[in-house]
């Protein structure tokens, strides 16, 4: 039975996608941080990795990193599941050598159609050869079965696992990309997120989905962009109801004060909050300026 690891921070995630493959008859581990993931990545030998891309201690590039530069696992599929899906995304990925890179949220049933096609080479590569007779008389001494080479083998000490390609997958870059999610001159998320947070008494900007889920994030430590999205997370559910209740329907911004500076909470479209965390109240309106000039191009882009 093959083994899949899940590594995502989010536990219903990693229930909805254990349910999905065990009913493949397909072993499930999964881990919620990247140490976690890490550490089973070395003791279980799984045959194909999902991994979030943003995660609690490392993101899913280490991970993806870390696995394709193991001495025996190099050859083990690698699929990151990302909020976002834009060029700077699936060139990171193709810089870690990832397999696949999938859009979150996700139907599982494509999920399933992904890491089965994967499985499924594992399979077709593991399989032997098969030889007439014919040719096997006419072989030379040169063609005869050569032993894999150490580095594709699983060391001694790790459990065992289905064989690996033969042939490493293509290069992300090189097979056709999903389709863009930012238009061509509105540019990435991360480098409209990095240009607010380069304003000066800015410290972290960080766009959450409307569960809190962080997308991305420029300027700070992720724990603190994880606070700052559940902070807008529960900011949005609660004074989108107050607005219902004043018929002054759905939260636009919000301006928080605390003794050591501003948060700035603005709405990026239906579905996600831009959080800007100020150091100094007194560049407020600059910021507010450039947030909403970079607006637009943030609402393409999610």
């Amino acid at each position: 039975m093959p083994k899949v690891l899940v590594v995502d921070d989010s536990l219903s995630v990693r229930k909805v996608v254990q349910r999905a493959l065990e009913s493949r008859r397909i072993e499930v581990l999964s881990a919620a941080s990247g140490n976690e993931a890490l550490e089973q990545i070395g003791r279980d030998a799984p045959d194909l990795i999902v991994c979030d891309v943003i995660m609690p201690d490392m993101d899913g590039y280490q991970i993806c990193d870390f696995v394709k530069k193991h001495p025996t696992l190099s050859r083990t599929p690698v699929l990151l599941i990302s909020g976002i899906v834009n060029g700077t995304v699936l060139e990171r990925a193709a810089k870690v050598r990832s397999d696949d890179v999938m859009r979150k949220p996700f139907a599982a049933e494509e999920l399933l159609q992904r890491i089965e096609s994967f499985l499924g080479a594992q399979a077709r590569s593991a399989s032997p050869a098969v030889t007439t007779p014919s040719a096997a008389s006419a072989a030379t001494p040169a063609a005869a079965p050569v032993k894999p080479p150490a580095e594709s083998r699983i060391a001694d000490d790790a459990p065992s696992a289905p064989g690996r390609p033969a042939v490493a997958p293509a290069p992300l870059a090189a097979r056709e990309a999903p389709p863009a999610t930012v238009s061509e001159p509105a540019g990435d998320l991360k480098a409209l997120l990095e240009g607010v947070a380069a304003l000066p008494g800015v410290s972290l900007t960080a766009l959450i989905d409307r569960e809190g889920a962080l997308m991305e994030a420029a300027g700070g430590l992720l724990p603190e962009a994880q606070l700052a999205g559940a902070l807008a997370s529960c900011l949005v559910e609660s004074t989108t109801g107050i607005g219902q209740a004043l018929a002054q329907g759905r939260l636009q911004s919000i301006i928080l004060e605390y003794e050591m500076g501003v948060v700035l909470l603005n709405a990026v479209g239906d579905g996600a909050m831009l959080a800007v965390v100020l150091g100094d109240p007194a560049v407020l309106g600059k910021v507010r300026y450039h947030v909403k000039k970079a607006l637009p191009d943030l609402v393409r882009g999610v």
